[in-house]
């Protein structure tokens, strides 16, 4: 990269944040707000607030980490209009190609030791796979096929954290802070996303929030539609038969005629053209009781070749006569969001945040997200290149004195000229082919005295 090219991005950046700045409250905030996107952006490794502190103030690493740390942790700005004005200014970056075109509502999970941390708890980490100790924050994003930027950001908390008065006064979670289910967050943020005026986009989901009826539904009532990721136990009734029986998706797409399944390709892979074995059904939901009122939707399967049955199953309320391989390509869209975690995590640290407090929790995510915004609106793709992140941005020389908090001692120096004269060999005796003997050291010759003891 040319000197110039990295200046002009350097003034990018001071503009980008200059932009941040108009909303961020106070103007003593605005040094510390600049700093911590530049940590965020330039820091190697984990990126919590003491590396960011020795990285963008090496003469003064103990001042500047109070600093970011205060900034992070308690000072009183709203992530809401923060993130208001990442969307408004990178916005135009993602849109240059052509218009939003997905919603992707989702969760990630940061795996968390201890239960101090706000909102840890024994629940599915999708970071492990598995059940464990870990926080979980849910999220909106806005997609196209050019890029996407998370909107939304809200940690889901408990219902043992927000019946417990102690912690969440410790943790400083806010009154108007009440238990609600992932779900029902998602919800709340797509709302407030139509409030606030964003582009619409069909809903995504995976099957851990397509697979709630009561969402669907609240996603269809705020006029949006959907396309939802199900488990293959739903049950649905074909809407081409009047008297259809009841069925799993997987029963009824087991028991569906050669001619409908279609090979579709939708997307170029990193290696090759991403293709499948897709078919499409109009359905209704067959819940036990309220069927009636159930309108059609298209049940979308996918069958790779070679699987013995099918494994992926979504219901989407978009208009029927799409094309095939439209449907199946928003319908994978989803992958963006994907890649969106692994890069704020891998790239800018959003689960390296240190702090256990609600505040700093939500305003560490804001910031990752807004220097992740940057890197949007910079590259006009997703993700970003890896080495380049670092590039955008001067980084000062760290002291080579300087040591982490906790870090061990660095080994001693060796001093040679203090070894004025060389040790002794072991016995005193000279070993002129040490190969050849034994690797127990002999013990040394002792006379066998007699012990005595006087007593009275």
């Amino acid at each position: 990269m040319e000197l110039a090219e990295i200046a002009d991005e350097g003034d990018r950046f001071a503009t980008y944040v200059e932009g941040l700045t108009s909303v961020i409250g106070h103007a003593d905030r605005a040094g510390p707000l600049r700093d911590y996107c530049t940590g965020l952006l330039v820091a190697e490794g984990r990126r919590s607030v003491e590396p960011m502190a020795a990285v963008t103030a090496p003469s003064r690493v103990s001042a500047q980490h109070q600093s970011l740390l205060n900034f992070v942790a308690s000072a009183p700005w709203s992530d809401e209009k923060v993130l208001a004005k990442v969307r408004e200014m990178v916005v135009p970056s993602i849109t240059r190609h052509g218009p939003i075109e997905a919603w992707i509502i989702d969760d990630t999970a940061f795996p968390k030791q201890g239960t101090h941390s706000v909102g840890v708890h024994h629940q599915y980490c999708g970071q492990l796979g598995k059940q464990a100790n870990c926080q979980v924050a849910v999220t909106l994003s806005i997609a196209n096929h050019h890029a996407s930027l998370p909107i939304a950001y809200r940690l889901y908390l408990p219902k043992a954290w927000a019946e417990d008065t102690a912690r969440r006064n410790k943790a400083h979670v806010p009154k108007t802070i009440t238990f609600k289910t992932k779900p029902q967050i998602a919800l709340e943020q797509m709302r407030a996303a139509l409030m606030a005026g964003v582009a619409c986009g069909v809903v995504l989901m995976d099957t851990s929030y397509g697979g709630n009826t009561a969402l669907r539904s609240g996603v269809s009532a705020l006029g949006l539609r959907y396309v939802a990721a199900i488990l293959p136990t739903v049950k649905v009734r074909a809407a081409a038969e009047r008297e259809a029986p009841r069925l799993s998706v997987k029963q009824l797409a087991l028991g569906l005629p050669k001619h409908a399944w279609r090979t579709v390709t939708w997307r170029e892979g990193s290696a090759a053209k991403l293709r499948s074995r897709f078919a499409r059904v109009r359905v209704r939901i067959a819940p036990i009781r309220g069927a009636a009122g159930r309108g059609e939707e298209t049940l979308l399967v996918e069958w790779p070749p070679g699987e013995a049955a099918p494994t992926k199953y979504w219901l989407a309320t978009l208009d029927q006569t799409m094309s095939f391989r439209q449907l199946v390509d928003i319908a994978k869209m989803r992958w963006r969001i994907e890649r969106d975690y692994q890069d704020l995590k891998q790239e800018i640290g959003l689960g390296h945040y240190e702090g256990r407090g609600w505040p700093g929790f939500h305003h560490h995510g804001t910031l990752c997200i807004a220097a992740y915004g940057f890197l949007v609106s910079e590259r006009e793709t997703i993700p970003p290149s890896g080495p380049r992140c670092a590039r955008l941005l001067a980084k000062p020389a760290i002291p080579s004195r300087y040591r982490p908090r906790g870090a061990p001692d660095p080994a001693a120096t060796a001093r040679p000229q203090l070894d004025r004269h060389p040790p002794p060999p072991t016995g005193r005796r000279n070993r002129t082919n040490a190969a050849t003997m034994p690797v127990l050291r002999p013990q040394p010759h002792t006379k066998n005295h007699t012990m005595q003891f006087m007593t009275q």
